[in-house]
């Protein structure tokens, strides 16, 4: 019957364990990448780009224009009688020319299709396609501010687990401790006072341990919100590997491939200004219905139909063209210096971050020494007080210490993580 509820103790554990999710800090910020709504931008974006560039592309279809007038003037163009006396004279017969009617009505239809529009139509898809790319990785560099938000939540539930098994050996060696006491308390080798003490401490561990866990919940709740992802006390959280901290390794944050998308949006604008300054040439045709048609002698109503070759050419344009084009490296000029601004500030960020690494790798090494004394020193006055040489309250004061040496070691490792792990972030490595 024992191994029965051994075994059976064995496969809860298992199932237990089973059911317990791994989470990794890769599988953390991909989780909020995907659950940040500012991901949907992206879809927007190419939706957006999609619609302009179909827009810009109807420019060679076939424009539709429909125009009605009515028109009535003081004065129309009339042939001198003399004219029509002479002809009437040459030919025997009486001839006189009719006169146009001073009210003039007119519907027309017209179709301009553009056989060349100078380059515009697709320097304007250029430029659509520029600032959509130029969008992303603005919304690239909005999404990459997500990733330190997440470390540190992912490294501080790190940290208070730390602290909580570091409070739960403090309070199995402070319960141990209670039953030493309450032993030398019988052979009067100790005073009901050196029990309270004891005691003491052990409550004063349990309230550490109701504090952190209210905060490691906070953190979860936190963390959860960010990934989507339901959290417990029952998720692992896997340390990850240290990688290799290198002060010149090349930046590839998204803030410089957004400067650099600008720029491509400038060398865009400074295409369509060189369209713009191009001639046009175009087919045309109108058809219509009006009084007078296409003889202005004709007082009747008649359709008529004009078609031809259209050439226009703005010179007007390239009276600002030399300001347009300086206007456009005067920009360039300005994301350049964004660029230098951004690296020097960057640059400076990781000479810090970088020698706080290197101090807290030395300051893990003397956490081992001094972690190591203070156990000898406890375990020499557990001795003590056993032989009646020194007092419970001096054991709990070397107890206290060694725990706090432990403590001081766990946050000095969950920093030298969060350390490293801002320098790969700082330069997207």
């Amino acid at each position: 019957m024992k191994q029965i509820f051994i075994y059976i103790a064995f496969a809860v554990l298992f199932v237990q364990q089973s059911a317990a999710q791994n989470i990794t800090l890769d599988f953390c910020r991909e989780k909020a990448r995907a659950n940040y709504p500012l991901l949907k931008q992206y879809d927007l974006i190419d939706k957006t780009a999609a619609f302009n560039i179909s827009n810009a592309n109807k420019a060679y279809l076939p424009q539709f224009s429909v125009g009605v007038k009515a028109s009535y003037q003081s004065d129309v163009t009339e042939i001198p009688e003399s004219l029509g006396q002479v002809i009437s004279q040459m030919s025997g017969q009486p001839f006189s020319f009719p006169s146009m009617s001073k009210d003039q009505y007119q519907a027309v239809v017209e179709m301009n299709q553009m056989i060349w529009d100078g380059g515009i139509t697709n320097a304007q898809k250029k430029s659509i396609k520029a600032s959509a790319e130029a969008d992303k990785q603005k919304t690239e560099a909005d999404l990459y501010a997500l990733n330190e938000r997440v470390n540190n939540l992912f490294f501080g539930i790190m940290l208070i687990k730390e602290q909580l098994d570091q409070v739960k050996m403090l309070q199995n060696e402070l319960k141990e401790n209670v039953r030493k006491v309450e032993a030398y308390l019988q052979n009067g080798l100790a005073q009901p006072s050196d029990l309270d003490a004891v005691k003491v401490e052990l409550l004063n561990a349990n309230q550490k341990e109701t504090d952190l866990k209210s905060v490691f919940r906070s953190y979860l709740m936190m963390l959860s919100a960010f990934t989507g992802e339901k959290l417990d006390e029952n998720s692992i959280f896997v340390k990850p590997v240290l990688p290799e901290t290198k002060l010149d390794a090349e930046n590839k944050r998204p803030e410089l491939l957004y400067l650099a998308a600008q720029t491509k949006v400038l060398d865009a604008q400074k295409s369509m200004f060189n369209a713009a300054n191009l001639p046009k040439i175009g087919l045309f045709a109108q058809g219509g219905y009006g009084r007078p048609g296409l003889n202005m002698f004709d007082g009747e109503f008649s359709p008529f139909i004009i078609g031809g070759l259209r050439f226009s050419w703005n010179l007007s344009s390239l009276y600002s063209q030399k300001n347009n084009f300086q206007k456009i490296e005067t920009a360039k000029k300005s994301i350049d210096v964004q660029k230098e601004t951004f690296l020097f500030n960057n640059n400076l960020a990781n000479i810090q971050i970088f020698n706080e690494i290197e101090k807290l790798k030395n300051t893990l090494k003397t956490d081992d020494e001094i972690i190591q004394l203070r156990s000898n020193i406890k375990k020499a006055s557990e001795a003590k007080v056993a032989n009646g040489t020194m007092t419970v309250t001096d054991l709990l004061r070397d107890i206290n210490n060694e725990n706090q040496a432990r403590q001081n070691r766990s946050l000095h490792e969950i920093q030298l993580y969060m350390t490293v792990y801002q320098l790969k972030n700082n330069s997207n490595n």
